[in-house]
Parts: structure tokens; C-alpha cells; sequence
């Protein structure tokens, strides 16, 4: 149960890493997920991406051309205010400026992605409530016993994750 409640949290983790910085990095663009050829790639494996200044990236597709078009759609409808432009085979992506707006509109996805694993949480809790109440060896007592405890485990992970939340959504918009 423990292993299920930290991969979840580990995950958001991760999830607010690479899709929550306020400065677009190429770390957020790399693994940005492209379809391509009726399978989904993450950008890195069909582009070179470099940082050329600290205002411009340069997603490089001369391996891949085809996939510059689906690679647009996914750049843009990413959530990191990207406005790539194409010169042949080479996007130039303008680092967008930290406005209110982005940064609130961050702070929506941090919400959305803490609300998700809060949910995985109390799913595993639930799981394991279910297994305890299948048991039929054991005292009714126990089973409330055990899913209490269940309950309080789970309660502390939701607390964790509320708290990586909390932090997250403070730096986001600036408190």
C-alpha cells in the first residue's frame, strides 16, 4: 500500500518538475509527448533540442521532418504559453515572459495534478478497505481496526501531497 501511495505522490513530483516551471526549459519541451506515425514519441527522441540564447530554443528536426506538424500542435497546446516558429526542418520557440496570467494558469494545472494524485491516494485506500472487509477470518473489530489504520496512513499521504501543493502553488504565483 505504501509503495502505491509514494509512486503517486513521486509522480506529481515529477509531474510539477517538468510541467510547472515558470521559466520554459528544455527539460519541459523534451518530454512533451508528439504523435507520430500512429504512435507517441516525447519530443527529444525526434528532435534536437538546444537552448541558443536565454530568450530562444531551437528544436532541430532535420531527422524527423515530418513530424514538425505534429510537433507544433503539441508545443502549442502544451500549457507553456509556446509560440514556436518554423524555418524548414527548425522551430525557434520565444521563452514567453512570466505574466500573471501564466502563472495562474501554472498554478490551475499544479491544482489539477495534486487533485489527481489525491484521488490515486484514495484509491489505493479504498483497494485496501475493500481487501480488509473481503477477509472473512478475521473479527469485525479487527477489520475496523485495520481500516482505521489504512485510513491514517492514507491521511498522512495526503497530507504530504497537500503540503508539496501548498509549496508549489506559492512559488507560482509569487507568494
Amino acid at each position: 500500500m505504501k509503495e502505491r501511495c509514494n509512486a503517486a505522490i513521486e509522480r506529481m513530483k515529477e509531474d510539477f518538475a517538468k510541467n510547472l516551471s515558470l521559466r520554459s526549459t528544455t527539460g519541459s519541451m523534451e518530454s512533451l509527448m508528439v504523435k507520430f506515425e500512429g504512435k507517441d514519441y516525447e519530443l527529444q527522441e525526434l528532435a534536437q533540442i538546444v537552448r541558443k540564447n536565454p530568450k530562444t530554443i531551437v528544436i532541430n528536426f532535420s531527422s524527423f521532418p515530418q513530424a514538425i506538424p505534429n510537433a507544433l500542435k503539441a508545443l502549442q497546446g502544451s500549457g507553456l504559453n509556446l509560440n514556436p516558429q518554423q524555418d524548414g526542418t527548425t522551430l525557434y520557440v520565444p521563452v514567453p515572459k512570466v505574466t500573471k496570467e501564466h502563472r495562474e494558469a501554472l498554478a490551475k494545472n499544479a491544482k489539477a495534478l495534486y487533485i489527481k494524485c489525491r484521488d490515486s491516494v484514495k484509491d489505493v485506500q479504498a483497494d485496501f478497505i475493500k481487501k480488509v472487509k473481503k477477509q472473512s477470518s478475521i473479527s469485525e473489530d479487527l477489520a475496523f481496526n485495520v481500516s482505521k489504520q489504512i485510513n491514517a496512513i492514507c491521511e498522512e499521504y495526503q497530507n504530504e501531497a497537500k503540503h508539496i501543493y501548498d509549496v508549489k502553488h506559492n512559488e507560482l504565483v509569487g507568494k
